[in-house]
């Protein structure tokens, strides 16, 4: 199923499944796959970015306001399934025989000729090169002091780790966004977060150290 990301800057983005989309973005997002999940997600969103979404979109008549949420969330939702769709190949075009070429002086100037046929250089293969050692990776540096991240993994490497109201209420995100940055940006900053739900408890993270 296809899988629709769209970020702080209101990039939409299609992925084929929801792994994909959290392993490619590393900046926090909300992930929809269908029309009534966009239209969850709009209701929470303030009335000037749905119009700046749809005004983003490439081939619209741009947009001063929407009747509702609902009517954007339908509008933008029909917008985007072209992102989806995989591209339809182009059927291949039959090569045209090349017309054979008449011998010049006609036949019999061909059979008083002798022609001696010069001999070819054969090509030697090009060497292939010597492959170069892999350098190694360098380790990726913290993140900047004071950013979200650094204020995530803050809250994740306490002994008890932290809970998802509490990042969301920490960071002002919705559930959504803040499970595709545990997903795509801290996996990709090569934390491993470990995710637990105690009995009668909330969904918590931490990160092993």
């Amino acid at each position: 199923m296809t899988t629709f990301t769209i970020d702080t800057d209101n990039n939409i983005t299609a992925f084929g499944t929801q792994e994909e989309a959290a392993a490619a973005t590393t900046t926090p997002f909300d992930s929809f796959t269908s029309q009534k999940e966009l239209a969850e997600l709009a209701a929470a969103w303030p009335a000037e970015r749905l119009v700046a979404i749809w005004n983003s979109l490439p081939g619209v008549t741009p947009v001063k306001r929407f009747k509702d949420h609902n009517a954007a969330a339908t509008r933008i939702w029909g917008r985007i399934q072209s992102l989806g769709a995989p591209e339809k190949p182009q059927p291949e075009q039959p090569a045209k025989p090349k017309a054979e070429r008449k011998p010049k002086g006609g036949a019999q100037a061909a059979k008083g000729a002798s022609p001696k046929a010069k001999p070819t250089k054969k090509t030697s293969p090009a060497k292939k090169p010597a492959k170069a050692p892999k350098a190694a990776k360098p380790k990726a540096e913290g993140p900047r002091e004071g950013s979200k991240m650094a204020q995530v993994i803050a809250m994740m490497e306490r002994k008890n780790g932290a809970t998802l109201p509490e990042i969301m209420e920490k960071m002002g995100w919705l559930a959504h966004t803040t499970r595709g940055f545990v997903a795509g940006a801290m996996k990709k900053a090569g934390y491993t977060v470990e995710s637990f739900k105690p009995e009668g408890g909330e969904r918590t993270y931490r990160i092993n150290q």
